[in-house]
């Protein structure tokens, strides 16, 4: 089978590994390639995007943080992403009728104790993945679109440190509905320079207290960085 065949080749070379996850994964929530399917070759795709094999793996490995694929050696890359209605809840899309707001109250019930959970099993590896996704953050600078991404990561990470996998799946379905339109129309007056260097500070805090196994520091950072992302939410909305 030709490369043209099996993945179809983008009008234009698409760049650096965010713009190709960003790309796929937009492929994926909407449905070009489904769950359980296996994705093309990994030649096929970096010849498409017109990229390194290297840029495609680091595209790859950031879906695969984000809980989208799963990666199996020597088998293949396989999607993992499952749209609400097919995982057996409502047939309507839980983030269609989700706010931001309920969102944040979803998350400031479930985030303390994913904290508390994640410091009795972070392992050293965990902790690299966190670091990186701040750093993530940090780099972002005033990019929104890339600070959202890399916060989408950082809490993925901490779901899956907690190494209990209803819970991971849990924040895979968060981070499916915080990247819904609803939040992305909001997100310009929300997530100024001065409000993303502040979560970066909160990030960063959460990540050491993880580190020195601190649940109740990490657990009380979490709460302040609720309670401020939903008044930030109020703020915004009301602009």
């Amino acid at each position: 089978m030709s490369v043209a065949a099996e993945f179809q080749v983008v009008p234009r070379p698409i760049s650096g590994p965010l713009a190709i996850a960003a790309t796929l994964r937009n492929r994926i929530v909407t449905g070009t390639y489904s769950y359980g399917e296996k994705m093309p070759t990994e030649r096929a795709m970096a010849i498409a995007f017109g990229t390194s094999r290297a840029t495609l793996r680091e595209a790859l490995r950031l879906l695969e943080q984000g809980g989208l694929i799963q990666r199996k050696v020597g088998s293949g890359t396989y999607v993992i992403y499952q749209p609400a209605g097919e995982a057996g809840q409502s047939s309507e899309d839980v983030a269609e009728i989700t706010s931001p707001l309920e969102l944040v109250d979803a998350r400031t019930a479930i985030e303390p104790h994913m904290v508390r959970l994640a410091v009795l099993s972070v392992t050293s590896k965990d902790i690299a993945g966190l670091e990186e996704a701040v750093a993530g953050m940090a780099a972002a600078g005033t990019d929104a679109e890339r600070f959202t991404h890399w916060d989408r990561i950082f809490h993925q990470r901490i779901a899956d440190s907690t190494r209990n996998p209803l819970i991971a799946a849990l924040y895979r379905q968060i981070n499916h509905v915080r990247g819904h339109t609803q939040w992305r129309t909001i997100k310009s007056a929300v997530l100024t320079s001065e409000r993303m260097a502040h979560y970066n500070t909160l990030h960063r805090q959460i990540c050491e207290a993880i580190r020195a196994h601190d649940a109740e520091a990490a657990c009380r950072i979490v709460e302040t960085h609720m309670d401020e992302a939903r008044n930030d939410l109020l703020r915004g909305g009301s602009r």
